[in-house]
């Protein structure tokens, strides 16, 4: 049966990052003066995550922290692990690469996206997102040029909660007053996407671009809900 609702992931799923985090931020640097490896940029930056995570988790939202706040805080802890402890560059280095994070330039679209929208879109099923993202989801999808095919936004920051938790899942449903069983989520993520949404009752498939996800949905994931390109699901959905 079509879903009357498809929700989305994005990260992974309809965007990937241009550049590693420590290429993007390397590059920052060398315009401040600075000089830092990407790949000693790229483990500090897993550990100052890790860390913020845990102290401030769904970008703070609950302690009344913004999330331009947590990632500046994230992005200087990042450098300060690396022995850049200079606050008077760290605080507008930070602050242009939260900015550029939005920018379209950092971003790429996978190939299979936009015809998969759009034939969905054709088909008269609704779309959403559900995001363990910041609120500058909304403006990365519209300079990426993919806003419009959705409905709405649902992002961690914006509901204070993140996938995998049930809640978030109920919320985009109780947003699209569907039931769980009329709506089908698709990502890159066995926990945070495939499991999560089937917890709730909807249905899901796990996309897995590269042979080693699906590797590790071995025994977890039935073969005909993984997909390796989004032009699976076009077929699926004739």
């Amino acid at each position: 049966m079509r879903p009357r609702l498809l929700t989305w992931d994005v990260k992974d799923t309809l965007l990937r990052v241009r550049h590693t985090v420590g290429e993007q931020y390397s590059s920052e640097a060398k315009l401040h003066g600075i000089r830092v490896e990407a790949e000693a940029l790229d483990r500090s930056f897993l550990a100052a995550l890790r860390t913020q995570n845990k102290l401030l988790p769904s970008y703070g939202v609950s302690q009344g922290v913004s999330s331009q706040k947590w990632w500046v805080e994230t992005v200087k802890q990042t450098f300060r692990l690396c022995g850049v402890r200079d606050e008077r560059v760290l605080t507008p280095l930070a602050e242009n690469l939260y900015r550029g994070f939005s920018s379209a330039k950092n971003w790429e679209v996978f190939n299979d996206v936009k015809d998969t929208l759009i034939h969905c879109d054709r088909l008269g099923i609704h779309m959403a997102v559900i995001s363990n993202f910041d609120r500058r989801l909304e403006q990365i999808l519209t300079n990426c040029n993919l806003r419009q095919h959705f409905q709405f936004v649902l992002t961690s920051e914006d509901f204070g909660i993140g996938k995998p938790d049930p809640r978030i899942f109920i919320k985009a449903l109780s947003l699209a007053q569907i039931q769980p069983k009329q709506a089908t989520h698709i990502g890159d993520d066995l926990q945070k996407d495939y499991l999560a949404a089937r917890a709730v009752g909807m249905e899901s498939y796990l996309l897995c671009r590269e042979k080693e996800q699906s590797a590790g949905a071995k025994g977890l994931v039935p073969k005909t809900h993984i997909l390796h390109s989004l032009q699976q699901l076009i077929g699926l959905l004739k």
